[in-house]
């Protein structure tokens, strides 16, 4: 989300600077060790060190194919100088208490914060573990600890020759007070950190032993198939289940205020149940809604909506120039489609309820199943496993609120499973955003004045309100003022809500996905208005962003920029400077005489820190240009009598296996504090298309996605 983000400049940005405040009273230690079991080191609550086997690491962030069982085990095992084959990553409880980021205050993954807001505090619990195993083995052999060192799970006294396995001195460990002052290693001693190593996820996800939440089987478990209200806010006003109720298999129909679940003993019995009921909906306030409303909706707002002032520098009225470029760009209504479609189980019981599923926000699950069933929220358990995919879907809880639901009408547990189709239009959407430039150029073709206006939601003052101040969402305008060193700049906000009863929400990439387009297109029109090349236009005003010019200049070498093309091909470059970290991009593409659009090339160049894991760091950038593009190419859903009209991959596509270029990624090397990386290869994708597509055709295009648009010549 460009959590804690600091300007290119290296200042201090506004959302930056409240989040900071807000933490401020408060800070993430190693505090008391917690209760141990029988004969384990528990020193604090992410380390276990049983007597044997492996060391046992608990991760507070959800593992939802990012890398972050072995991202945060990597910083522990470094300062506790364990292997990684040592180390069993499991994951922790909902418990914010213990668990909570320290970033965010509450028990969340996600916003590319992770390892930025672990990175000291998970070596300093590793560091503080490893001080303990030392002195415990120091104190049994009667020498100064200054004497032992501890390396590959032991500790040693190279003077006698002795060592020992930390599972030996667990119990002894145990005994040691924590330590009071915890030095960490500089740089130039990690031994795991910045290295390549496999993944600990990975043997379990290939020999079928890892589990997801559609994996959770509790004894006695039923399953539930549903079908929710398909319009926004609509409501269930009767349903004939007399067929339902005669499929082999089924036990129950069960009604609520805004949909139906059949339940039965297995998945194909209910979905055969749920196919046979005769539902009637209500369909609300919003039966004839269209995307044309919506779309006349937000252009109104654009026109005449109360416009907040997010970012002023300068002043424009005495900045305007006699060439300028006036643009708007419009993007569309996007959902995530997550591979594993939503799902939870759960088992409500007299005077308490245990939850299954994968969540990005195991806090808050706790906290929906509680208020759904009264209890208070110690009687909840929640059981978080891998997520097959979240890209900020499973920030939301809404699909634990309707498991819980169902589950109050159920006895025994019941695994509750959306259809694609139940997924895709009942989503938290990425909703319409509408974005208008104003940039003057001045006498030598730099851009002198810059002004900006976004229109859309305002997802924080729901989500995370440290990030909603005096009405302006801070990440929605995050990165709006762009990073180019222009003298005088303002951006403005006009918040406009999507209809009553659609859930918006966050998407990977968030802020910048809907910022990024108008900001490398805006820059590179006005690099061609001034008759300049792209790159070059960019270096100039980057001189104040030293890492970010880095990475452009570093993409660009890499991609060939200024070499010759073929007929009917052109480059594209974006840059995006958010997540505490620096992304340049570069896409090639062909655009035939049809207007068939082909992209051959993603040369990606990232500074991002310290590199905790170079290959890891490689697959989020792949897998966030995987996504970029197939939003930019086929993202986009339509509207009709006030319900979703796509439903599945054969109306929503993703990106094909054969539709995928070959992506490059470069990796600057840095021992700077690592910047986040999971959201950082998804904002550049769509203004490199598009610009790529300029650079082939003449033909400017500023409406995603760019399939629904004929690339014809200009």
């Amino acid at each position: 989300m460009g959590i804690l983000a600091a300007t290119v400049s290296g200042q201090v940005s506004r959302r930056s600077f409240l989040i900071s405040a807000a933490l401020a009273g408060g800070s993430f230690v190693i505090g008391p060790r917690f209760a141990e079991a029988a004969g384990t080191f528990t020193p604090n609550p992410f380390i276990r060190i049983p007597p044997a086997g492996p060391v046992e690491l608990v991760i507070a962030s959800a593992e939802m194919g990012q890398g972050v069982y072995s991202g945060i085990a990597t910083l522990i095992a470094e300062e506790l100088e364990v292997p990684l084959a040592q180390i069993r990553a499991i994951p922790a409880p909902a418990d914010p208490s213990r668990y909570a980021h320290p970033m965010l205050g509450d028990q969340i993954t996600g916003g590319s914060v992770t390892i930025r807001g672990f990175w000291e505090p998970m070596r300093r619990a590793g560091a503080a573990a490893r001080m303990m195993l030392v002195a415990a083995a120091a104190r049994d052999w009667g020498v100064p600890v200054s004497a032992c060192r501890a390396e590959a799970g032991e500790v040693i006294h190279p003077e006698s020759g002795r060592r020992i396995a930390y599972g030996a001195l667990a119990d002894k460990a145990a005994r040691e007070p924590v330590p009071d002052r915890i030095d960490l290693k500089p740089a130039s001693e990690f031994k795991l950190i910045g290295k390549a190593a496999p993944r600990l996820d990975t043997p379990n996800k290939v020999n079928g032993t890892a589990r997801f939440g559609l994996d959770a089987h509790p004894a006695g478990v039923k399953f539930a198939a549903l079908a929710i209200s398909p319009t926004f806010g609509g409501t269930l006003k009767a349903v004939d289940d007399g067929e339902a109720l005669q499929v082999k298999g089924v036990r129950q129909v069960v009604r609520l205020s805004d949909a139906v679940a059949v339940v039965a003993d297995h998945t194909g019995a209910a979905r055969k149940g749920l196919a046979a009921l005769r539902i009637t909906w209500d369909p609300g306030a919003n039966g004839g809604l269209t995307t044309a409303e919506l779309d006349r909706r937000i252009d109104t707002a654009m026109a005449s909506g109360e416009a907040l002032v997010a970012h002023e520098s300068g002043t424009i009225a005495e900045a305007a120039g006699v060439r300028g470029i006036e643009a708007v760009y419009r993007m569309p209504i996007l959902a995530h489609t997550a591979m594993e479609p939503m799902n939870c189980t759960v088992d409500v019981r007299s005077g308490s309820c245990e939850v299954w599923v994968g969540t990005q926000v195991a806090g808050r699950a706790r906290q929906a199943a509680a208020q759904v069933t009264g209890l208070p929220v110690e009687k909840v358990i929640v059981h978080n496993h891998l997520l097959g995919g979240g890209f900020g879907r499973r920030l939301d809880h809404d699909g634990i609120v309707m498991a819980t639901r169902v589950a109050q009408q159920v006895d025994g547990p019941v695994q509750v499973v959306w259809s694609r189709e139940e997924d895709i239009r009942h989503d938290s959407y990425r909703y319409l955003n509408l974005s208008r430039l104003d940039i003057r150029l001045g006498p030598d073709g730099m851009p002198v004045s810059w002004r900006h206006r976004v229109v859309g939601p305002a997802i924080m003052a729901r989500f995370l309100p440290i990030l909603f101040k005096d009405g302006i969402d801070l990440d929605i305008t995050g990165g709006a003022e762009s990073p180019y060193d222009i003298p005088n700049k303002r951006v403005e906000y006009v918040r406009h809500e999507a209809p009553e009863g659609m859930l918006t929400g966050n998407w990977r990439g968030v802020g910048p996905t809907r910022n990024a387009p108008p900001v490398e297109g805006g820059i590179d029109e006005a690099a061609h208005l001034a008759g300049r090349d792209p790159v070059e236009y960019r270096r100039q005003l980057l001189g104040k962003a030293p890492r970010l010019r880095g990475v452009l200049d570093l993409a660009a070498e890499q991609a060939g920029w200024g070499t010759p093309l073929g007929a009917d091909r052109g480059r594209g470059v974006a840059v995006t400077a958010d997540f505490g970290s620096f992304a340049a991009l570069v896409a090639q593409v062909h655009v035939g005489k049809d207007g068939a659009l082909k992209v051959e090339r993603m040369v990606c160049a990232i500074d991002c820190g310290q590199a905790v894991n170079p290959d890891i760091l490689r697959q989020q950038v792949e897998g966030g240009v995987v996504y970029g593009l197939s939003a930019a190419l086929y993202g986009r859903l339509s509207i009709a009598d006030g319900a979703v009209v796509e439903g599945n991959f054969d109306d929503s596509p993703v990106l094909r296996i054969h539709e995928c270029p070959p992506i490059e990624v470069h990796i600057v090397p840095s021992t700077e504090p690592p910047g986040g990386v999971g959201e950082l290869g998804t904002p550049g994708v769509a203004p490199a298309l598009m610009n790529a597509i300029f650079a082939a055709t003449g033909k400017r295009l500023r409406d995603l996605p760019i399939y629904t648009r004929q690339l014809g010549r200009a």
